[in-house]
């Protein structure tokens, strides 16, 4: 398929800029992948839509401040740090901002004695760098939170551009999908007999890397750090058993279930097809390893009987699988419903649910 298959025309106007309160306040658009038929509502409104015994699998990783304002030790000259993916005690994958970013330039940090040293080059602005020493809590002194390139306003609250659900740090963006719970909202679907399941996917590159190939099968998805434990395991695989639908809360929740229903069939996510002759579903083994399954139309879904999503950006690798999930005309025709009813779009925007 073509890159171009996936574009579509967003006025800027309609790109959120700043979270709506309540969280569960925001708009929710229901789109049936059977049909193509869309309805409208509020996200909190998702509690009539889901049935005892099925289960939500959320994303818990927790957004760290992954942006460091950053100089050259030897010339002052600006530069900046976007932390990826930390790789050893003191070196982290990152995004590398500024001139003669090359192995043995050393960076500094304004009311600190930490530094940074270019150890590697990788494609792109994409480095490794070696810190003097771990960063740990200090993190949170150098660095600030990294919102997304199209979001121009100031976050007041650096707790809006977090889950309420997050525990585990690493992430260098928010699963968006789950900005939309609340704790209260949670509280009403466990009591009406939805179960909570969780993962941890930590979000890095590929939120921030667009797809440069006409020919999409040719574009090379960056892989992530994904967890499924024992326990999580058992909660989606029991409720399956009994009859419950699997509803990732985003796409790196499908990511994770998608990924754990290809290892359990003994396949890889770098080649889901190896594992395509096997039943439609099966039970879901509990993983922690790297993942770099893409999904686009023509990939065969093990796991996910639904999805709830934000909308994407267009040519998006986000946008390729929601289009394998719901069908490209329904997802296209619903993105153009959404413009016209004036859906907000993107990281702080509305939601949709694919069931």
């Amino acid at each position: 398929m073509k890159l171009s298959d996936f574009d579509y025309h967003l006025p800027e106007e309609l790109i959120a800029q700043e979270p709506i309160e309540p969280r569960d306040a925001s708009r929710l658009m229901v789109l049936d992948r059977s049909s193509g038929e869309v309805s409208h509502h509020i996200f909190r409104d998702i509690a009539e839509m889901l049935h005892p015994g099925d289960v939500l699998v959320l994303n818990n990783t927790r957004v760290i401040p992954a942006r460091l304002p950053a100089y050259k030790q030897d010339s002052g000259g600006k530069a900046e740090i976007l932390l990826l993916r930390q790789e050893a005690e003191t070196d982290w994958r990152a995004l590398v901002g500024g001139k003669g970013m090359t192995v043995g330039r050393v960076l500094a940090f304004e009311n600190s004695n930490i530094t940074a040293e270019v150890i590697k080059t990788l494609e792109g602005a994409e480095r490794i760098i070696r810190f003097s020493q771990p960063l740990n809590e200090l993190i949170s002194d150098l660095g600030e939170t990294p919102l997304p390139p199209y979001i121009h306003k100031p976050l007041d609250d650096a707790e809006r551009y977090q889950t309420v659900y997050s525990r585990v740090e690493g992430s260098a963006a928010a699963p968006t999908a789950g900005l939309h719970f609340t704790p209260d909202l949670l509280i009403s679907l466990r009591d009406k007999g939805i179960k909570l399941a969780y993962c941890t996917l930590h979000i890095g590159l590929d939120t921030f890397q667009p797809v440069s190939v006409e020919n999409i099968q040719e574009h090379k998805i960056h892989s992530e750090r994904a967890v499924l434990n024992t326990d999580n395991a058992r909660i989606i695989n029991d409720a399956k058993l009994s009859g419950g639908r699997i509803i990732a809360v985003g796409t790196t929740s499908a990511r994770t279930l998608e990924t754990a229903g290809i290892l359990s069939a003994g396949g890889e996510p770098s080649n889901p097809r190896a594992s395509e002759n096997v039943c439609p579903w099966r039970p879901v083994i509990a993983f922690e390893r790297d993942t770099d399954l893409f999904i686009y139309p023509g990939y065969r879904w093990r796991v996910l009987d639904g999805l709830i999503t934000n909308f994407h950006l267009p040519k998006s690798t986000l946008v390729m699988m929601i289009s394998a999930f719901a069908g490209r005309e329904n997802v296209l025709r619903a993105y153009d419903i959404a413009q016209q009813e004036r859906y907000r779009f993107y990281s702080f925007g509305d939601a949709m649910f694919i069931r």
